[in-house]
């Protein structure tokens, strides 16, 4: 079994440390959305759909899930099916159908997320900042910005691998006068743009930071604007694709057809 601490448990330990820290509840869960769970199952999967098993509590129902297949087949002491899902899939999945999710259970950060918990999480999750379309009248370095946001926005755009060449934060000012800070997404792939908004806005919202406090464009590089972003902005480069990935087959690995609740 692996004994070595996972993201989750640490994020786990740093937040039953500080249960008054609403930075470290955040990390918490934004570890739990980004994490690979195996979602225990009560019989194999049929196509997309599938039956999780459920654990009974006086209180509610629970489905059980892991980040890790030891846990799993510790907890349960014998081969079982299960599914493969991020949890950010599991959570919108969950969200208004009443369910609770027991996390972990017998390793370090085992916990019971009730319903309310989840739907917040998915609430959370959909959050994204405004796409402009609307040229800046004049664009500076960033400046200002609250602390937590520049690592956020580091690690997320660090895994948004070969959907951006690059992405650019400037503080902005726009025709009619308004400022603020906005994120210009270079060479996008085409397609991306909603995932890449998805990704700003969960750096922003496990920040604690509103989603209106930064705006997204998406620029060619070539573009005489993504120009005058790039000499001023921050620059985060985004990874190219380690390689091309084949076509997911299992239910849950595929982020555009979610498995759906038997």
């Amino acid at each position: 079994m692996t004994t070595d601490a996972t993201p989750i448990d640490r994020a786990h330990a740093a937040m039953q440390a500080a249960p008054e820290d609403d930075a470290a509840r955040l990390r918490f869960f934004e570890r739990l959305a980004d994490a690979e769970l195996v979602l225990l199952l009560s019989r194999d999967p049929e196509g997309d759909a599938i039956d999780p098993d459920l654990f009974e509590l006086p209180d509610a129902s629970y489905l059980l899930a892991f980040d890790t297949e030891e846990r799993l087949a510790a907890f349960t002491g014998r081969a079982v099916p299960y599914v493969a899902l991020s949890g950010r899939t599991l959570a919108g999945m969950l969200a208004g159908q009443g369910l609770g999710l027991g996390l972990n259970l017998g390793a370090p950060s085992e916990t019971l997320l009730p319903a309310a918990a989840l739907d917040w999480l998915a609430a959370m999750l959909s959050e994204t900042p405004r796409t402009v379309t609307a040229r800046p009248a004049a664009v500076a370095a960033p400046s200002g910005l609250p602390e937590p946001l520049l690592p956020a926005l580091d690690a997320k755009l660090a895994a948004a691998e070969g959907l951006a060449q690059a992405a650019c934060l400037v503080a902005v000012t726009y025709d009619d006068g308004s400022r603020g800070h906005l994120l210009a997404f270079l060479d996008p792939l085409p397609g991306s743009e909603e995932a890449l908004a998805r990704a700003t806005g969960e750096a922003l919202a496990f920040s604690g930071i509103e989603a209106g406090a930064l705006d997204v464009t998406f620029l060619p590089a070539s573009d005489p604007a993504a120009d005058r972003i790039a000499r001023v902005g921050l620059r985060f480069d985004i990874p190219a694709p380690a390689a091309l990935p084949g076509p997911p087959t299992a239910p849950g690995m595929d982020p555009d057809r979610p498995p759906r609740l038997r």
